[in-house]
């Protein structure tokens, strides 16, 4: 088929994430399948208009503030040019509405859908723009066939009005010859919590730290790591700071995906408190490399965790409930090594090409029905 995908940004891009890392991950699949790749983007500073990245050519225009606006323009010339078969569009931020503008059959993939969630994390007349946008989905995108990473998803999007009958849930995948459990390889000498991900405000990071000054209070030779960056990076800091706490508490920033594994490995327990998510693909990746997790119970994180099996799940934003389940992981060897199996045993199962075998499937039939 020649598929044309739409999404926000691509992995070159410094803003890229989770959505990011799920669309290409199946496109470079899909492409080695014989399958021709074109994906639209945004741009960014002293990038390439176009280049071919294992097999996918790229196009960007624009930049993150002002994609969304150019995009119908540029797309109509790009499908004008291709004779595409099928179209992708990835919502993860604003959606595009192409079926306003377009005549192709579309997939329409969502990694989740920001609603409400959006407030915590922006200026309340920007949340207000981008939770508007959201609300003409259903009826924009009436009669086409949507893709989700989560059941979570699904859920939230079947409530919108969406029939569930077009709705197909494929779990993402994780890179096995990257992230796998090494027997010789030790955790650290002392107690160690990882936060590995965007700093963003949604993430919720800093209930995190208010429970770590908790957990120091039982285990004072703990230690917590945070790997990654964003623009909530100081205020984090001075949280840390304001706990007197801050000398505890390594700020890694962003690291090699060398380092990523080190950190996955060696922590005796990663925790992902985020109020939304798509999927936890740090908690399958941390699972896979033989660290248990601990996450908040809200949507698409609640999908990744098996509570009790490979790690815990607390009610989100309970601090003394996420105090109170790290240090019993940190206290107890024993459930931590039980956790620990069968996390690896549950990351055995995500595997990204079964992923992109059955997504590939399901933008056969999109084009069949187009």
């Amino acid at each position: 088929m020649k598929i044309l995908a739409l999404n926000w940004q691509d992995l070159t891009n410094p803003m890229a994430g989770g959505a990011e890392v799920h669309l290409e991950e199946l496109l470079r699949r899909i492409a080695k399948r014989g399958n021709d790749i074109t994906l639209f983007c945004s741009g960014y500073k002293s990038c390439k208009e176009e280049e071919i990245i294992e097999g996918i050519r790229i196009i960007r225009r624009g930049n993150r503030y002002n994609f969304n606006l150019i995009a119908p323009f540029e797309l109509r010339k790009i499908v004008k040019d291709g004779k595409f078969d099928v179209l992708i569009e990835d919502i993860n931020k604003i959606p595009f509405y192409t079926p306003l503008y377009l005549k192709l059959p579309t997939l329409v993939v969502v990694p989740h859908l920001f609603s409400t969630t959006v407030f915590r994390e922006i200026n309340f007349l920007l949340g207000l723009y981008i939770y508007f946008s959201e609300k003409p989905l259903v009826s924009a995108y009436r009669g086409r066939k949507f893709n989700v990473i989560s059941e979570s998803t699904a859920d939230d999007i079947a409530k919108r009005g969406i029939p569930r009958s077009d709705i197909s849930v494929i779990h993402c995948g994780i890179d096995n010859d990257t992230y796998h459990f090494d027997s010789s390889i030790s955790k650290y000498d002392v107690p160690t919590i990882l936060y590995l991900g965007r700093v963003k405000k949604y993430k919720s990071i800093d209930h995190l730290i208010i429970s770590f000054s908790r957990v120091v209070k039982k285990i004072p030779d703990a230690r917590l790591t945070i790997v990654g960056t964003g623009d909530y990076l100081n205020r984090l800091r001075a949280l840390a700071e304001s706990l007197k706490i801050s000398g505890r508490i390594n700020f890694a920033g962003y690291v090699s995906e060398r380092d990523k594994v080190e950190f996955l490995r060696r922590s005796h327990v990663a925790v992902y408190p985020s109020s939304k998510e798509g999927w936890g693909l740090t908690n399958i990746e941390a699972n896979a490399c033989g660290t248990t997790v601990i996450a908040a119970n809200s949507p698409g994180l609640r999908d990744s965790v098996v509570d009790g099996q490979t790690g815990l799940l607390y009610e989100y934003g309970d601090i003394e409930q996420l105090a109170g389940s790290l240090i019993k992981i940190l206290s107890d060897s024993q459930l931590r090594m039980h956790l620990e199996k069968g996390g690896v045993e549950w990351a055995g199962k995500f595997d990204w090409d079964r992923a992109a075998d059955e997504f590939l499937g399901v933008l056969g039939e999109v084009a069949r029905r187009g």
